[in-house]
Formats: structure tokens, C-alpha cells, sequence
């Protein structure tokens, strides 16, 4: 899949957005400072488009109102395309010029879509707003009919042994397929609901479901598979990448049927195919490779398996990406990155590096970096 952007004599570099749960209150307030002529207008018009006053959720919190579903998708995905911008304008840096290939973690998808050429700030900042919206009111639904709590939990384990941990959680789910499957499960109740959610390094999932539910599982799982992953409970209010989300899968099918929402474009398809470089879906772990196909797979990524940890491996064993930069709030996307690619920062050895770009203080250096590693020196 070549695109014309592809440079062959250059390290071989892909962009990475991160997903939910990196929001923090004040997280656009370095940016705003350092470059205001740039940053102040794209955050009225975010705000212009959403109808209300989402940077003032971001600014001031609390921490409480920006962590909710609806708030924090859509802030997550505006700070990382702000950043990005700043980027382009303040910079001069082309990601049509200097990136191969561009993905999200989850709900980093949208912003990588966008990145990549595929949809438009305004449509995407839709999308998200309006599909978070969905997803709160699934998990709402659920509580006040089933009663229970809803979230989901990563679950820690050793390399050797997250094969085997994958197993022995299908095996109890009654299912052994992680995506395809995931429709079986909608003859359960929601409160027996458990999917994996991610599998997000090679020794790190996230489960997604009742609470009560998963406990059940991991005793399961600790008393007959002899296991032993350590728990860690995540900042999501909402069960993600679980069959309690097939209704905003359906809205984003419903949506991405629409046309575009931006002024001057209306006529005109939400999505374009193809865009400016690949974009790899979180569903398939491959680029997308027709815009049915990116319509069919971003809608389903509501309810399946984020393949992050596949991704991540096709990127670097496959493809030879060299160079990793993760743009927008927090270092959860470049530790998961780093860790699999066995890299932090620059790499003189690889010939590459994993940044991140979430501090206006990190610019400089990323960019010199990636300066320097400009010239090819891995030509497998």
C-alpha cells in the first residue's frame, strides 16, 4: 500500500494518538501560554462546534466533569489535534513530509483519522462527541436496569504467560474468539457482559464489564487456571470495547453514512478514501484499505478488542518503523510503545526512538531528534 507521501530514503516513522483515561485538568493551559495566537483560536472554535464550553471543562474541571464519558473523549482527542497543529503552524513540520503511518490507541483513532487525511477536524470532533454521549448512556441504561457497576480493569501478568491467561479468560467467557465473537454474547444480560477490551503490550490486557463480573473471572482464573495477574482498577466510567456498546457501534454506523458537517463540504462524503498515509485500524492491526472497510471497522471498534499489542508488532517487525512520536496528553502511549519496541527516546542503535510530545518543553527536542534521524540506517 504505497501513498505518494512515502519517502523510501527516510527512517521510517508512524504518529500515535493516545486513547481515554490521559485527560488531566489544566492540560491546555502550557499551550495556551507558550503559543496563544495559535492555540486560542483552534480552542474558540472547538468550542464554537460542540455548542458549549468544553475548554473551560479542560481549564478548571472538576476533575470529576472532565473525566466523564462525554467530556473526556471529545477534550482528549481536540488536545491532541491541538498539539498537532501547534506543530504544523508554530514548526513548519509536515506529517505528509516526515510520517510513514499513523494510528490511535481506542479513542485515538479519531484524532490518527485525522491525521492521516481521512476525515475533517469538524466531522471527527462530531463523531467523538456524539458517539461518547452513546456510550454514557449505555452504561447508564445498564446501571438503572441491571443495577452493578461498570468499568474496566488491566490486568498485569508476565510475558510467558498472557497467552495462556488469554485462553483460560475465553475459555470462562465461553467464547475463543476475541472481535468476531463479541455479537455472541448479546443473548447475555449485561451484567454477565465481560469482553477483553484491549491487548495492549505482551504483558498487559484490559478487561471491560460488570465489575462484579470480572472479580468473578479472575478468581476463576486464579483458582483453576493458576494464574495470577495483578489488578488495576482504570479511570473509566464506562465499560468500553463490551457488547453493552453495540448502540453507539450503530450510531457510528448511522453517522458514518452521513455527509460532512463542514461548511463548504456538504455534499460530500464524511470520509475520504484514500488519505494522505496509511492509518491502522485498531480492530484488523493493518491499515484500512477501502473507505467500506474504515466505515465498517471504526464503527465496530466500540465493541471489539482494541489489537494494540499487534499493531505495535506489525509497525516494528513488518513495516521496519523506526521512529515512534505520540502526540497529545499523558506518556501511557509511548510507554506501551517504548516497552515493545525496546526503545526510550532516541536510539542510536535502531537508528530511531520513541518521543512524545504532551509539554510545550518537549517540542524542541523531539523535533531535533528527529532531525538527526532523519537518514535511513536500517534498510532490512
Amino acid at each position: 500500500m504505497r501513498h505518494a507521501s512515502s519517502n523510501t530514503s527516510r527512517t521510517r516513522t508512524a504518529l500515535f494518538f493516545p486513547g481515554q483515561g490521559v485527560q488531566k485538568v489544566g492540560m491546555l493551559t502550557p499551550w495556551l501560554e507558550a503559543f496563544p495566537s495559535t492555540a486560542k483560536p483552534l480552542i474558540e472554535e472547538i468550542d464554537h462546534l460542540l455548542g458549549f464550553k468544553l475548554s473551560k471543562i479542560i481549564e478548571e474541571g472538576p476533575n470529576s466533569t472532565l473525566t466523564a464519558t462525554e467530556n473526556a473523549q471529545p477534550a482528549i482527542m481536540a488536545s491532541s489535534l491541538l498539539i498537532l497543529r501547534i506543530l504544523e503552524e508554530e514548526f513548519g513540520f509536515k506529517p505528509a513530509e516526515r510520517v510513514d503511518i499513523t494510528l490511535g490507541h481506542s479513542l485515538g483513532e479519531f484524532a490518527a483519522l485525522v491525521a492521516g487525511g481521512y476525515v475533517h477536524f469538524e466531522d471527527s470532533l462530531y463523531l467523538v462527541r456524539r458517539r461518547a454521549e452513546v456510550m454514557a448512556e449505555c452504561s447508564r441504561r445498564a446501571c438503572a436496569e441491571h443495577g452493578g457497576e461498570y468499568g474496566m480493569v488491566a490486568l498485569v501478568t508476565e510475558p510467558d504467560h498472557l497467552s495462556p491467561l488469554i485462553e483460560a479468560i475465553y475459555e470462562f467467557l465461553g467464547h475463543h474468539s476475541a472481535g468476531s465473537k463479541s455479537e455472541s454474547a448479546q443473548d447475555v444480560p449485561p451484567i454477565q457482559q465481560v469482553l477483553i477490551a484491549n491487548i495492549n503490550s505482551k504483558n498487559q490486557i484490559v478487561l471491560s464489564g460488570n465489575i462484579e463480573r470480572i472479580k468473578t473471572l479472575l478468581t476463576h482464573v486464579r483458582q483453576f487456571g493458576g494464574h495470577d495477574p495483578r489488578a488495576v482498577r482504570l479511570k473509566s466510567d464506562s465499560p468500553f470495547h463490551s457488547p453493552l456498546m453495540i448502540p453507539a457501534k450503530k450510531a457510528m454506523q448511522r453517522m458514518l453514512e452521513g455527509k460532512s458537517r463542514m461548511k463548504g463540504r456538504e455534499s460530500e462524503d464524511l470520509i475520504t478514501f484514500p488519505g494522505i498515509m496509511p492509518c491502522v485500524s485498531n480492530v484488523s492491526a493493518r491499515p484500512f484499505t477501502s473507505k467500506d472497510e474504515l466505515k465498517d471497522l471504526w464503527a465496530r471498534s466500540c465493541v471489539e478488542t482494541v489489537r494494540w499489542w499487534d499493531s505495535i508488532k506489525y509497525l516494528d517487525q513488518e513495516l521496519k518503523i523506526r521512529r515512534w512520536i505520540g502526540i497529545g496528553p499523558g506518556k501511557v502511549g509511548r510507554n506501551l510503545v517504548g516497552k515493545e519496541v525496546g526503545m526510550r527516546g532516541r536510539d542510536l542503535v535502531k537508528g530511531g526512538g520513541v518521543w512524545g510530545i504532551s509539554d510545550p518543553k518537549e517540542v524542541e527536542e523531539v523535533l531535533k531528534a528527529l532531525d538527526e534521524t532523519e537518514a535511513s540506517r536500517d534498510e532490512e
